[in-house]
């Protein structure tokens, strides 16, 4: 049984329809991306024992005992160690099971990755059951943060091969599913909550252990459908472009994994994504309160200030403000999607330039924005903001791809993943700490986002730089024809014979088409869902 996991077995015969992949990889990542919602649990974890108030452990509890401790409730901010767990354990995974990934194949590694989340989950569920929190820290932060890292760079090496002239678009389709996952997670999760909560029971284990079900078998159907190309296959019609490689950068040889630390192309492509991301994620973790500080009483038509507002004023632009949050993960989802596929007709490196010129404005221009009282321009100015952030990771795996090869730019992606890790504490860092300083300052709280934003919009100019420094990889990196042909034959790739080749690229069957037809039904479906539920919150901003 465990034959159909290995390589060879995935190989796609003639006729395949490729456009069965990306609901395959959305299959996958709209599961693992849940992690972006894992906050949802938050709250309601931090009264496990209360359950209607919370159960303060003493002042002498501190983190380690935290971890043990079963006569008090963990405190939120303990509980976001998951979070970070997740991001450390997806970056360091990919990094070092990227090149497994490509000997293996997809099939093997989304299983696997389907394994670790969600039985990571079920083992958050019996810490929860236990109350033991490094339980839940094994289960979902170590274990869950292994699939999270496997589940994510599975379909990139794939999409790009069967997408050779729309790579962009290809990754962008899979890698939105990741950014689009919370959407459908975190409302499935708050309905299955409160389904299962009793007088004595907050109902967060029974809604972990039908969320990994669920998922199991979401991403286990992903996984069973992954099919790659066999060596030498491309669309019918499809050639290279004579000018593109001179244009766009895009080199028609290949990177081994192994030296790709030693290529200064790789490291100044890991500081356009850290610096990217860095700045979007500091974006994030402040748009909500930023919003409710500078513009305070304005957002629910009172003219007093943030410190001015009664419990019940805070209350009611606190519901705006998650309204304004709502409406940012549907342009940051919809970014990824946007500029990656953009990306395939202006070349990666045009799309990152737009990313850190615009982006720097718009950073440089939001205290103006706020000192005026406009609103609508100042959402408008974040919603860009974070489209490019969603878009510099769907973009990045095809800006790989284009400068090392596609023999191994799974494993490659892997490794610039550690961007995202480092990125991950040095966005949050700078804005928080940032924060705090100005308010010791004595400034308003409207006037303490100033100099961060000028902060951000310095880091996206060093991101700049990196970019602009980039230039096509030296000869001498890439593999020669025997390294090539000896690292297919350690991938275990099919060679596409002439007679195989015509039959493929010519062949569409009646079968795959109506297949292809359900698969994106049922991923339209649940992306649907996600976004009406996602709507509904934007709609109290615009309210």
């Amino acid at each position: 049984m465990l034959g159909i996991l290995n390589k060879e077995r995935t190989v796609a015969a003639p006729g395949f329809n490729r456009w069965l992949v990306p609901p395959a990889a959305l299959a996958i990542h709209l599961c693992i991306g849940m992690a972006y919602g894992f906050s949802v649990f938050w709250l309601p974890l931090s009264k496990a024992i209360g359950i209607k108030e919370s159960l303060a452990c003493g002042p002498e509890v501190g983190f380690f005992q935290e971890l043990f401790i079963t006569t008090c409730d963990w405190k939120i901010s303990t509980l976001g160690w998951m979070y970070t767990l997740f991001f450390v354990f997806l970056g360091s995974s990919a990094a070092i099971w990227g090149g497994w990934l490509e000997h293996v194949g997809p099939r093997k590694a989304a299983v696997i990755s389907a394994l670790c989340w969600c039985g990571g989950m079920l083992l958050s569920a019996l810490g929860i059951y236990y109350h033991q929190f490094w339980l839940m820290l094994l289960g979902s932060g170590v274990i869950g943060g292994i699939g999270l890292g496997l589940g994510y760079i599975s379909p990139v090496s794939t999409l790009i091969k069967w997408f050779p002239d729309r790579r962009g678009m290809a990754t962008g389709m899979a890698i939105m599913g990741f950014g689009g996952g919370a959407m459908i997670g975190s409302p499935l999760a708050t309905t299955l909550m409160k389904h299962f909560a009793t007088p004595t029971d907050v109902g967060v284990m029974q809604t972990f252990i039908v969320m990994a079900s669920i998922y199991f078998f979401f991403m286990m159907t992903g996984a069973l459908s992954y099919r790659i190309p066999a060596n030498g296959w491309k669309p019918k019609g499809w050639v290279v472009p004579a000018n593109k490689k001179s244009k766009r950068m895009m080199t028609e040889h290949h990177v081994h994994v192994k030296n790709i630390f030693k290529i200064k192309q790789f490291w100044l492509l890991w500081g356009v994504l850290c610096m990217n991301v860095s700045a979007g994620i500091g974006v994030i973790g402040m748009s909500s309160p930023m919003l409710q500080e500078v513009f305070g009483g304005q957002l629910i038509g009172v003219a007093k200030t943030y410190s001015e507002l009664d419990k019940t004023q805070l209350a009611a632009i606190a519901s705006v403000a998650a309204g304004f949050t709502a409406l940012l993960s549907l342009f940051n989802i919809g970014g990824r999607f946007f500029w990656a596929t953009l990306s395939d007709g202006l070349g990666r490196k045009v799309t990152f330039f737009v990313f850190f010129i615009l982006g720097c404005a718009l950073y440089l221009s939001v205290p103006s924005l706020a000192s005026t009282g406009n609103k609508l321009l100042f959402v408008s100015a974040f919603c860009v903001i974070l489209s490019m952030y969603g878009g510099g990771f769907a973009t990045v795996p095809a800006y790989l791809a284009d400068l090392f090869g596609t023999q191994m730019v799974g494993a490659i992606h892997g490794r610039l993943l550690t961007a995202w890790a480092t990125a991950g504490i040095l966005g949050p860092v700078i804005v928080n700490y940032m924060r705090d300083y100005q308010l010791g300052l004595g400034l308003p709280r409207e006037q303490v986002y100033n100099q961060t934003m000028m902060i951000l919009a310095g880091l996206l100019l060093i991101g700049l730089c990196c970019n602009l420094l980039i230039r096509p990889v030296a000869d001498k990196w890439f593999m020669t024809a025997k390294e090539l042909a000896a690292e297919k034959h350690h991938m275990h790739e099919v060679e596409l014979d002439d007679e195989v080749e015509a039959e493929g690229v010519q062949t569409v069957q009646t079968t795959s088409v109506l297949l292809v037809i359900f698969a994106w039904s049922v991923v339209a479906l649940a992306l649907g869902w996600g976004i009406y539920n996602t709507l509904i919150n934007a709609a109290k901003f615009f309210n």
